[in-house]
C-alpha cells in the first residue's frame, strides 16, 4: 500500500521500491501537459474547479478507506495549521490555474523553465524570509539562475511571467507546507476542502449560465475532467512512498525528471519552438542546478546541516 510506512528488513529492496515510486511520480507530473492539452477546449478556470472538486473526493475517500476519518480534527488541533494550509491552498490554486493556462496557450516550454528554477526560488525565499546566509556555491547558482531569466526575457521579448509565477507560487507553497507538520494526504485534503465551496459555487454558476463544459460535450472529456482527482492524487501517493524509502538527495535529483519531460513534451510532441536564444537560457539554469546540487551533495552527504536551509529540491510534494 502506497501510504503505508516502510517496515521491510531489506533496506536495498526498500530503496529500489522507493526509487521506482519516485521515478513514476515525477514522470507522471512530467507528462501532465499531454493530459491538459486534451482539455484545451475547456477553459483553464473550469479545469481548475474540477481538479479541486475531484481531488478532494479522491483524497477524502482514500483517507476514509484507510480509517483516517479524524484528519480534519488532527489538522485543527495543530496551532496555526489551518490558516497556513489555507494560504498554501491559494498559492496551489494559482499554480494550477497558470499551469493549465500555459499548456493550453502553447507555453509548455516556459512552464518547464519555471519548474527548473523552482529550487533556486526556494533558496531565495530562505534568504529573504528566514534571513539565512548563502554559501558561496548557492550564491553562484542564484547568479546563473538570474542570468538565465534575463536571457529568456531578451529571447521572448518580454518577462517570462509564466515561469516566474509557477516557480514563485510553488516555491511559496512548499515553503508554507514545511512549517505545517501534517501528513501529505491530510494536508491535500485540507487544502482542497478550503477551496471546495468556492469551486462548487463557481461550477454551479457556469452550469446556470450555460457556460459549463462538463456534461455538455463528449463522454471522454467528462471522464477526463472527473479523472483529474486520480491524476492529481496518484503521483502524490507515489511521492510519499518514495520520500520514506530513499535519501533526500536522491529524491531531489529525481525532481528534475518533471521539467525535463515537460520540456520534451512541449518541443517534441506539442511542437513548441526552442530557438538557440531560448535554449541558452535553459543551459544557464541547468548550470545553476548542477552547482546547487553539487553544493547539497558535498556539504551534507545527502542531508543538509541543521543550521543551513532545508534541501530546496524537495518542494515538489504536491504538484
Amino acid at each position: 500500500m502506497l501510504g503505508a510506512p516502510a517496515h521491510s528488513t531489506h533496506p536495498e529492496a526498500e530503496r529500489r521500491a522507493g526509487t521506482l515510486a519516485g521515478i513514476v511520480a515525477y514522470s507522471l507530473w512530467g507528462v501532465f501537459p499531454l493530459v491538459f492539452h486534451r482539455l484545451e477546449a475547456v477553459g483553464a478556470g473550469e479545469i481548475l474547479l474540477h481538479r479541486v472538486v475531484w481531488s478532494f473526493v479522491v483524497v477524502a475517500g482514500a483517507l476514509a478507506l484507510r480509517g483516517e476519518r479524524g484528519w480534519l480534527a488532527e489538522v485543527r488541533a495543530r496551532p496555526g495549521a489551518l490558516p497556513r494550509l489555507a494560504a498554501a491552498a491559494v498559492l496551489l490554486s494559482a499554480n494550477w490555474l497558470v499551469y493549465v493556462w500555459a499548456v493550453n496557450h502553447g507555453r509548455v516550454v516556459e512552464a518547464a523553465f519555471g519548474y527548473y528554477i523552482n529550487p533556486l526560488i526556494t533558496v531565495a525565499l530562505a534568504v529573504v524570509v528566514l534571513r539565512e546566509h548563502l554559501r558561496r556555491l548557492q550564491l553562484v547558482a542564484l547568479g546563473f539562475g538570474a542570468t538565465a531569466v534575463a536571457v529568456l526575457t531578451v529571447a521572448y521579448g518580454r518577462l517570462p511571467w509564466v515561469a516566474l509565477v509557477l516557480a514563485c507560487s510553488f516555491g511559496g507553497y512548499g515553503f508554507i507546507k514545511k512549517a505545517v507538520p501534517v501528513r501529505a494526504l491530510a494536508s491535500v485534503a485540507t487544502e482542497t476542502l478550503v477551496l471546495l465551496p468556492a469551486a462548487l459555487g463557481a461550477l454551479l454558476i457556469l452550469e446556470v449560465r450555460g457556460d459549463a463544459a462538463f456534461l455538455h460535450g463528449s463522454v471522454g472529456r467528462d471522464l477526463l475532467l472527473a479523472g483529474l482527482g486520480v491524476i492529481t492524487v496518484v503521483p502524490l501517493a507515489l511521492f510519499g512512498a518514495a520520500a520514506r524509502r530513499i535519501p533526500l538527495s536522491l529524491l531531489g535529483l529525481l525532481q528534475y525528471l518533471t521539467p525535463t519531460l515537460q520540456l520534451v513534451c512541449g518541443v517534441a510532441i506539442l511542437g513548441e519552438p526552442l530557438p538557440p536564444e531560448r535554449l541558452a537560457g535553459f543551459v544557464l539554469v541547468w548550470v545553476a542546478l548542477a552547482v546547487l546540487t553539487f553544493d547539497v551533495l558535498r556539504g551534507a552527504r545527502g542531508v543538509l546541516d541543521e543550521d543551513e536551509p532545508e534541501d530546496p529540491l524537495r518542494v515538489a510534494e504536491a504538484a
